[in-house]
């Protein structure tokens, strides 16, 4: 079952934002007739802070991290499988020397810079890695975590975290923010029928067309449930398959065989990094300098924040 979103105690507990998940949900969520007073959209910019407000009301943690993707789309992923991410790169012109970029809409784009000064005067470390996703930041930061960790998510990927041994969840956004759910081992087997440490493997044999991974052809969520109970994990999947005396189905055999160059690479695309070089960042929430007070209330103005802003200000402080 999903265990309510709540949390009961007070102990100290590090949360790691997906942040270009959460800000894309918030471009979409909120109308983008919300205008700063110079007339530019700042609903992204408003959605957030809403998302962080909740967020750090209900789930009360003494640290945030703004987790970042340095490089979207890492070229040696897309090495190994050059399908990675396809359907979202939008072609840049050629004037711009850039051959291909994130496709991002129009009026979000000016928003980033806007939300990375903002996670800066809250406070809130903004944390990216050059060559790697925030994916692989936050699985850098929750796997060397000292105190239990929260994971705020859409992205069914970083179900790999999850680790009760180490109170390490996710809080998954992928229903919306009036349907969060949290995974800890137990959501997570009588969800998918696997365990954590079995999700990556899972995840690439199922293929994910949101992020460009094909999985091995004719092998489902059942199927390749089944044999990760049988065989424990892809590489005692992929030895039964050349394997004559196992008994391997024939079928899912040759699924398997036929597959065996991709399954060779794709579990390097999907694992995420848990071993980057981050740099050092105090991300304790505290109480707030006098200038920190003052960019606050500067941006607020600037950009027509108002009672977002508001929202996420008392919802931080209150936790101090």
């Amino acid at each position: 079952m999903w265990e309510d979103a709540a949390v009961t105690d007070q102990r100290e507990r590090r949360m790691l934002l997906d942040t270009a998940a959460l800000y894309f949900r918030a471009f979409y969520a909120v109308p983008d007739s919300v205008h700063a007073p110079n007339g530019l959209p700042v609903n992204a910019v408003r959605g957030l802070l809403d998302i962080i407000a909740r967020l750090a009301s209900e789930f009360q943690p003494t640290e945030i991290v703004a987790c970042w993707d340095d490089d979207w789309r890492p070229q040696w992923r897309v090495d190994l499988i050059p399908t990675y991410k396809t359907h979202r790169v939008a072609a840049a012109s050629a004037a711009d020397g850039v051959a291909q970029a994130e496709e991002v809409p129009d009026l979000l784009t000016p928003q980033v810079a806007v939300i990375r000064e903002v996670l800066g005067a809250l406070g809130v470390p903004v944390i990216g890695a050059p060559h790697h996703e925030a994916d692989d930041v936050i699985g850098t930061l929750a796997s060397l975590s000292p105190i239990p960790v929260d994971v705020v998510t859409g992205d069914r990927d970083l179900f790999q975290l999850v680790d009760d041994s180490r109170e390490v969840r996710v809080i998954y956004t992928g229903r919306g923010m009036s349907r969060l759910e949290i995974l800890t081992d137990a959501a997570l087997e009588a969800k998918y029928g696997v365990a954590p440490a079995q999700y990556a493997d899972f995840a690439a044999m199922r293929g994910d067309a949101s992020d460009g991974l094909p999985g091995v052809a004719g092998v489902g969520e059942k199927t390749a449930v089944t044999l990760l109970s049988t065989y424990g994990d892809l590489d005692g999947i992929v030895a039964a398959a050349a394997d004559p005396a196992s008994v391997m189905a024939p079928p899912v055999r040759a699924k398997i065989r036929a597959a065996a160059d991709y399954l060779m690479v794709a579990p390097a695309v999907v694992k995420v990094v848990r071993d980057l070089e981050l740099p050092d960042f105090d991300a304790r929430i505290r109480v707030r300098t006098r200038e920190q007070t003052a960019d606050l209330d500067r941006l607020s103005a600037d950009w027509g924040l108002g009672s977002s802003m508001k929202r996420a200000r008392d919802a931080l402080g209150a936790l101090v």
